[in-house]
């Protein structure tokens, strides 16, 4: 039995030295739009997207080494059902691969690193219609709360 397979790259982010700059590219470049703006960080999508964003654009700190320097700062994959992404989380453990995670509200993540040290995330989206207005966030990950809230095998924003 083999790994059951994401369902595709969900978003980037990169370390820019002025996010307003590079999102003004982005839009001229690829159409994208703004959803989030500030000095710091802009998040972007395509407007034919069901994507959160396509795009983060963070600010690097001047003063801190790499690898938060510009570019690259992590990918994020999405998977089908929490279901998965528990699994996901056991296997990337046992790996030495999970280096964090975090109830966005939103989503569900986990963040990992390669053997090369390159960032990446592997996340779950709630579905639009079964948000709430005031969801928590920035939250460790609950899987039994969340189990209780939407099931052990319903399916993400990006499997509908």
């Amino acid at each position: 039995m083999g790994t059951k397979p994401v369902l595709g790259l969900r978003h980037a982010v990169l370390w820019v030295t002025d996010p307003q700059r590079s999102a003004t590219f982005y839009e001229q470049a690829l159409g994208l739009e703004r959803k989030v703006d500030s000095d710091n960080a802009v998040f972007m999508s395509s407007p034919v997207s069901a994507t959160d964003h396509d795009l983060g654009l963070f600010r690097t700190p001047r003063s801190v080494p790499l690898p938060q320097s510009p570019g690259l700062y992590h990918l994020s994959w999405e998977v089908e059902t929490l279901e998965d992404l528990e699994e996901a989380k056991a296997r990337l453990t046992a790996m030495g691969a999970l280096v964090g995670e975090n109830n966005h509200g939103m989503s569900r993540s986990l963040y990992c690193r390669d053997p090369d040290g390159i960032e990446f995330e592997v996340m779950w989206e709630v579905p639009e219609d079964l948000l709430a207005d005031d969801e928590p966030s920035n939250l460790p990950l609950d899987f039994a709360a969340d189990y209780a809230r939407f099931g052990h095998n319903a399916l993400g924003r990006g499997a509908r």
